[in-house]
C-alpha cells in the first residue's frame, strides 16, 4: 500500500492506495506544535482505525504547505513504518512545465493537482482547488503551468465576517436556498456560498478570455461539493484529485526511495 499525504494550512488528508484502489481517505487537524511522537501515535491510531499495519505501507509520499509539520511528520512516518517518504519539491520529476516568473514558489499541492489534471484531462484545464485557501491553476493547450490566482478560502471569508461584525452571527455552510436571503442568516449564507460560486464563474471566463479559448474546469477540496453545484460553469468535481496526483508521482519518482 503506498501512503500519501497532503499536509494543509487546515487539514492533513491522508490516503492509502493498493494498486490503483483508494482503500481510505482520513483527515488530520494541522497543527504545528504537536511533535513527530504525537503525529506517530495520530498515525498509528488512525491505520488501526482502518485494519492497516505499518508493514503493509510499502511507500509514502507528502505534498506540503507547513514546513514545521512536514519535518515532524516524515520523522513519524519513518518511526512507525521505517520507509523514507518521499517529498514533493525540488528535485522530484513531475512533467509539469511550470512557466512562472520563480518557479520554485509553487505550491507543492498546486503541482499534484495539476499533475493528477492533466493524467486525466486534456488541457486546457483550470483547476481549483478549495481549500483554506481557493486556488486556480491554468494549464494552456501545451499542459504548461502559465499562472493562476489565490483567493481567501470560503472559511476564512465566514470567520472574517462573523469576527468583524458584532451583530453578525455564525453558521453552517448548508446550501443556501435562494439568492435573496430573508432572514440574518440565510443572507449571509446566500453571501459566502452563492457569492463565492459567481466569484469562480466570473474567473472562470476572465481567464479563459485571457486565454482566448474555453477549458476544463476540475474542482477538487473540501468544500468544492458544495460549491459546484451553485456555479453556472460546467466544473468536473473530482475530491481524489490531490491523492490521484500523489501515486502519479511516487510512481515516476519510486527510485528516488529505494
Amino acid at each position: 500500500m503506498i501512503l500519501t499525504i497532503d499536509i494543509g494550512n487546515s487539514n492533513i488528508v491522508l490516503g492509502g492506495v493498493r494498486e490503483d484502489t483508494i482503500v481510505f481517505e482520513a483527515r488530520l487537524r494541522t497543527e504545528t506544535n504537536k511533535t513527530s511522537d504525537q503525529y506517530c501515535v495520530d498515525l498509528k491510531i488512525l491505520l488501526d482505525v482502518y485494519g492497516i499495519r505499518p508493514e503493509d505501507v510499502e511507500g509514502c509520499i507528502i505534498s506540503s504547505v507547513v514546513p514545521q509539520v512536514l519535518n515532524s511528520f516524515q520523522t513519524a512516518i519513518k518511526k512507525l513504518t521505517g520507509k523514507t517518504s518521499l517529498v514533493v519539491g525540488p528535485g522530484i520529476k513531475t512533467g509539469l512545465d511550470i512557466r512562472l516568473e520563480n518557479p520554485g514558489q509553487t505550491g507543492a499541492d498546486l503541482v499534484v493537482a495539476d499533475v493528477a489534471a492533466l493524467r486525466e484531462h486534456k488541457p486546457p484545464l483550470i483547476v481549483i482547488d478549495m481549500g483554506t485557501a481557493t486556488t486556480m491553476s491554468v494549464l494552456d493547450e501545451n499542459g504548461a503551468h502559465i499562472g493562476g490566482c489565490i483567493i481567501p478560502g470560503v472559511q476564512i471569508s465566514l470567520t472574517a465576517l462573523t469576527d468583524k461584525t458584532a451583530l453578525l452571527p455564525g453558521l453552517q455552510l448548508d446550501q443556501p436556498k435562494r439568492a435573496i436571503g430573508r432572514n440574518t442568516i440565510d443572507a449571509m449564507r446566500s453571501g459566502i456560498m452563492m457569492g463565492t460560486a459567481c466569484m469562480l464563474d466570473g474567473m472562470v471566463e476572465r481567464m479563459e478570455q485571457e486565454l482566448g479559448c474555453k477549458t476544463t474546469v476540475i474542482a477538487t477540496g473540501g468544500i468544492a461539493k458544495f460549491i459546484v453545484p451553485l456555479c453556472k460553469t460546467p466544473m468536473i468535481y473530482d475530491k481524489d484529485l490531490l491523492i490521484k496526483g500523489l501515486v502519479a508521482l511516487y510512481r515516476d519518482n519510486q527510485k528516488k526511495v529505494l
